[in-house]
């Protein structure tokens, strides 16, 4: 059955889908996704675990014994566990971010939502969110997974990426396009 609808295209996508074709099989979607949120969050939150899934200096050996450690303290689940052992020893685990939006978005079209990948200057509250969810459920038709991420450089506003369409309103992109015109 195909989900990918192109992001078995790149390296992250062959990696999520190959998880995400195991988690449905063992019918452990929800949990691997579960861990997987709680790895990014960690992933947000901690420099030197980012650090750690960046470095090439890093050997198989050491990033392994290290994600192992990482995934037990933070309550990853086995399956999890030993992918995130298989990143470690194809030394893949610098795309591990893009793994778990790609997995995200399986997700999210498997259960029949849209993903929509939003980034705001600062991260949005609860209420925030669910308004959000609102509005994009009413433009889309279906239900809506938000894949939220805080870039302070917009300065204010929101970009959200809705398949293919995208609706930039940060300040950013309005002071630019304000200083594009002033020039004349």
């Amino acid at each position: 059955m195909e989900y990918s609808g192109g992001i078995q295209a790149s390296l992250s996508g062959r990696y999520a889908t190959a998880l995400f074709e195991l988690a449905r099989n063992e019918n452990k979607l929800d949990a691997v996704g579960q861990s997987l949120a709680a790895l990014k969050q960690a992933l947000a939150e901690s420099a030197d675990l980012s650090a750690l899934v960046a470095s090439p200096l890093i050997s198989r050996e050491d990033a392994g014994k290290a994600i192992s450690a990482v995934s037990s303290s933070i309550g990853i689940d086995p399956l999890t566990a030993n992918f995130l052992g298989v990143l470690a020893k194809n030394r893949r685990l610098g795309a591990l971010s893009a793994i778990i939006r790609d997995f995200t978005t399986l997700s999210a079209r498997h259960r029949g939502e849209t993903t929509a990948q939003v980034v705001s200057a600062h991260a949005l509250d609860d209420n925030q969110m669910a308004t959000l969810k609102t509005r994009l459920k009413s433009m889309v038709g279906s239900e809506v997974s938000v894949d939220a991420s805080v870039d302070p450089s917009i300065l204010g506003g929101l970009i959200v990426r809705l398949g293919s369409r995208q609706i930039d309103g940060s300040i950013r992109t309005k002071l630019n396009a304000l200083a594009t015109a002033m020039k004349g």
